[in-house]
């Protein structure tokens, strides 16, 4: 068998099966539909999911050039993650980085299997995730990034922070070696993100009239829709990560609703509460707190702990975007690190307390108690922000360096659209 399983899929019982079939050479015609629905998914999250969400978020002489951003990261992405990246996430390494044995896929058979479906179903799965983890970034460096410089950093950030954290975490690497549980990538891809994101902020400086003028999201309705979108494809994100449709798969999408619904309701009690009233703004932003915060823990907390989860991260969400974003002194346009980064911390943190089976979860590996899950979680969070923190502060100075980072004042005081594309959204 080709896969290497998230630490959280491998101890729960129901592999088991699909773990012989794999070993017999035998494919769940089920199990392929069912990966190929969630990859599909997945794909949907981004194209068009971050697009709608974050164009909305932006003013609207910018909204453009951020989705030429998100639709042509991803295929820079694909492109290399076939090339390269599947490879060095997931194939046999040390326990940092896998191999180069899959380049190109060279080796891979129409008939290998990667548990219970084909392998070639896993890259495109992999690989989506992939995809969103990079647009998830452009969120915090809209209205005044290169558009040259951002793809220099997306070459660069993929290959030497998304690839090696996957790789640590999901193939095989020091942290899935360690025990840390991560279902569905609340270090690999939120933390990573995010942290990245607030670099690129703070590289970038923050925008010009930033605390001066008031930068409202330009459509409203394009932020419900893109948010519905992701809340959608959300439960291929996170079902999909058990590998196959079975009980564990089950768990992920009741948890991944019941924590969405959690969040959204504490989000807008604090709003309403600090603000005195509730906004649509405030609804979206905590469904996607709640999808954050449960996706490390969407396969080995039980229902109970998913609830409790998203209403912590409701709060989380709301004190990072409110108090946090305003102490960082950062422009973090779409709150990327408030929502996707503090969120994403307190999932998996919690994470290391549900998952015990006295608290209805699939419990821990044996002689493993909570105080030491949690701390493993912690170490694995604090090595993901190192690590994307150095990584994304050299990719970006990189692409300073070769192309510039920013736009020029007159580009940024009459838009990206027309000025990089030669496009206005509206007329």
């Amino acid at each position: 068998m080709k896969r290497q399983f998230s630490v959280a899929a491998c101890v729960a019982a129901s592999c088991l099966p699909s773990l012989s079939q794999a070993a017999e050479g035998v494919a769940d015609k089920a199990d392929n539909t069912f990966m190929m629905i969630c990859t599909a998914l997945v794909l949907f999250m981004t194209i068009p999911g971050i697009a709608l969400f974050y164009g909305g978020l932006l003013r609207s002489k910018n909204v453009l050039s951020l989705m030429a951003q998100v639709m042509v990261s991803f295929a820079l992405v694909c492109v290399l993650w076939v090339i390269y990246g599947y490879s060095l996430a997931f194939e046999p390494g040390n326990g940092f980085f896998g191999s180069f044995s899959q380049m190109m896929l060279k080796n891979l058979e129409l008939t290998d299997l990667s548990g219970s479906f084909y392998q070639l179903i896993h890259v495109a799965f992999q690989g989506a995730f992939a995809c969103i983890t990079v647009a998830l970034v452009i969120g915090a460096l809209g209205e005044r990034i290169r558009f040259p410089a951002l793809l220099i950093f997306s070459v660069l950030w993929l290959t030497f922070s998304y690839l090696p954290m996957a790789h640590m975490v999901w193939g095989g690497g020091v942290l899935s070696q360690d025990g840390a549980l991560d279902f569905a990538g609340g270090t690999v891809v939120h933390i990573n993100a995010a942290v990245a994101g607030l670099v690129g902020a703070y590289l970038l400086g923050k925008r010009i009239g930033f605390g001066k003028e008031a930068f409202k999201p330009h459509n409203l309705p394009m932020v419900f829709i893109g948010t519905a979108v992701l809340y959608i494809g959300w439960f291929g994100f996170n079902a999909g990560s058990a590998g196959e449709a079975n009980e564990i798969a089950a768990l992920a999408f009741l948890n991944t609703v019941v924590a969405t619904a959690a969040a959204i309701l504490s989000w807008v009690c604090a709003e309403w509460f600090f603000r005195n009233r509730p906004s649509l703004l405030g609804a979206c932003s905590g469904c996607i707190a709640g999808l954050v915060g449960v996706t490390p823990a969407a396969g080995t907390v039980g229902v109970g702990g998913a609830l409790i989860i998203g209403l912590i991260a409701g709060f989380a969400g709301f004190w990072g975007v409110v108090v946090l974003k305003r102490w960082l002194r950062a422009d973090d346009v779409c709150d990327v690190f408030g929502i996707h980064g503090i969120c994403g911390i307190v999932g998996c943190l919690l994470t290391g307390v549900f998952t015990a089976r006295s608290l209805g979860g699939t419990g821990y590996s044996d002689g493993v108690t909570m105080l030491e899950q949690v701390s493993i979680q912690a170490f694995s969070i604090l090595v993901c922000v190192v690590w994307s923190i150095v990584v994304a502060f050299v990719a970006f100075k990189i692409a300073d360096l070769l192309v510039g980072l920013r736009v020029s004042v007159e580009t940024e005081r009459e838009g990206l659209d027309i000025n990089a594309h030669g496009e206005s959204a509206y007329n």
